[in-house]
């Protein structure tokens, strides 16, 4: 059995040729499971769901805002790995994976904090205050971009890499100030309605809802970032044989 035969193991993703034939494979039913489950969140959400007695309609914006709030805490937390993995063995597709993730990070981080002032207007009566979990979100979204600068101003690969690793590492700390800030503050921001050590406080079909718009964010952002990191790998591997040959 030759090599392109042969089976693609974890380990061997990280040679950026074998990443890029995996993720091609990958991205028909990564894109497919999102438009499904988005679909299926979408309407479980907006039509199935019941009205909450309290906000009425407008806590529907939930079925986005939490969902994307979670994806822009766990994609920083994602992006930190790679970014420290990638600096302290000197792995290429590792810093690769790390600034594949970053915009996809940032969009899900705007999405929260865009509807969160949404929902906040009909709720608190004002669309943004400089509340604790409000204030650190958009620091995130600050640290995002701020590591996406970075690693763009700079011409050298690693040396990008190895700048945005520290940035990201540093900015983690901000991801349990966000996670806590409604039981360490007194803000307005209402506290978790999931919690791993604790029934729901929602309906079933609220749940249902909203864990379908999560999975289908996950599918999403599989999706979109393999096909960046596809892009970036083509870009920094433009002088190896097997991008030659790819571009014949």
């Amino acid at each position: 059995m030759n090599d392109r035969s042969a089976p693609i193991r974890w380990t061997q993703l990280a040679a950026p040729s074998r990443f890029y034939a995996f993720a091609g494979g990958v991205l028909p039913w990564a894109w497919g499971l999102a438009l499904l489950l988005s679909a299926a969140g979408l309407y479980v959400g907006f039509a199935i769901a019941p009205t909450d007695f309290q906000q009425g309609e407008a806590y529907r914006i939930i079925f986005i805002h939490v969902p994307a709030a979670w994806m822009s805490m766990l994609i920083y937390l994602v992006m930190a790995f790679w970014a420290a993995w990638g600096w302290m063995l000197n792995a290429r597709m590792a810093s690769m994976y790390a600034r594949a993730l970053a915009p996809t990070g940032a969009m899900f981080t705007f999405i929260a904090l865009w509807t969160g002032a949404l929902w906040g207007k009909p709720t608190w009566g004002t669309w943004w205050v400089w509340d604790a979990r409000l204030t650190s979100e958009f620091i995130l979204l600050l640290l995002y971009l701020g590591y996406i600068a970075l690693t763009e101003a700079i011409d050298d690969p690693r040396r990008a890499a190895n700048a945005g690793a520290l940035l990201a590492l540093v900015g983690a700390v901000n991801i349990p100030i966000i996670y806590f800030s409604v039981r360490w503050w007194n803000t307005l921001h209402q506290g978790s309605s999931i919690s791993l050590t604790a029934a729901p406080t929602m309906a079933h079909t609220m749940l249902t809802a909203m864990l379908l718009m999560t999975f289908a964010f996950w599918a999403y952002s599989f999706a979109v970032v393999f096909m960046r990191a596809r892009a970036i790998v083509l870009e920094q591997e433009s002088d190896t044989d097997w991008v030659r040959a790819l571009r014949r």
